[in-house]
């Protein structure tokens, strides 16, 4: 459903959803459709939010309330990458049950690896134990922050703050900021919008391999459950949020 249309997609198989940076294209429906199927059947009495289909019927989210399992599934994170012909983008499912994250997984396609974290059972990628870089300070971190999805009123002060940092990139795909935080490639990681399909596999394995991911402005850890837009500093080494957080938030008017 999605390699073969890699790099093939024609105008008419991308569409837009909320605006003009909100894609979705036939490989992300398709994909979806056919994993939703074979998620509940792997567990008999789950349910299944997927993007493309909270797209559709917002009424879903509701599921992430109840007490029963729950699947989370982005059958493309990083369309406007796989839209533009980058390999950077990933399939992101993770199991949800009773508002916590017990298990995620990651597959890049165009790498063919599967990157999976199960809650107090680590982070793993092929087998092999994930570790996040541990003891950087901010000044010589390295994070991924893509400013264009953040209002106007924090990016001002972020952007500002960010300056601080060794660097900073605008990756536009959430499944390889957190991979990459978990294989202590970068040191952390800036979201702002909470759509919890970009979000649950990916702190999962974050945390599993050292990290944590909490709310900026009152330290709240993260959960699977559909917000507001707000800013949220995921990183590698969790002993080291509260210097980047103070970092970040020192440069607010």
């Amino acid at each position: 459903f999605i390699t073969p249309r890699f790099q093939s997609l024609k105008k008419s198989d991308i569409e837009t959803k909320s605006g003009p940076a909100d894609l979705v294209t036939i490989a992300d429906r398709e994909a979806e459709e056919w994993l939703t199927p074979k998620l509940m059947d792997l567990l008999p009495g789950s349910k299944v939010v997927g993007e493309e289909a909270a797209a559709k019927d917002p009424s879903i989210l509701s599921y992430l309330s109840e007490e029963g399992p729950v699947w989370l599934v982005d059958p493309v994170d990083g369309t406007a990458n796989f839209v533009e012909g980058s390999a950077r983008f990933a399939v992101m499912v993770a199991l949800v049950h009773q508002q916590e994250t017990v298990a995620g997984w990651i597959y890049p396609p165009m790498e063919d690896f599967i990157a999976f974290a199960e809650r107090g059972g680590g982070a793993q990628l092929d087998g092999e134990t994930l570790k996040g870089r541990q003891d950087t300070p901010f000044d010589q971190a390295y994070g991924d922050y893509s400013s264009k999805y953040v209002a106007s009123a924090h990016r001002i002060y972020l952007d500002a703050a960010f300056e601080k940092a060794a660097g900073a990139r605008q990756g536009h795909c959430s499944a390889y900021a957190y991979l990459d935080t978990a294989k202590g490639e970068l040191d952390f990681v800036m979201q702002y919008l909470m759509s919890p399909w970009d979000h649950a596999a990916g702190v999962l394995l974050v945390e599993e391999a050292g990290g944590t991911a909490r709310f900026l402005e009152d330290a709240t850890p993260y959960t699977p459950v559909p917000r507001n837009p707000r800013p949220m500093l995921a990183v590698s080494d969790a002993s080291c949020w509260s210097d980047y957080a103070g970092i970040l938030k020192e440069k607010r008017v």
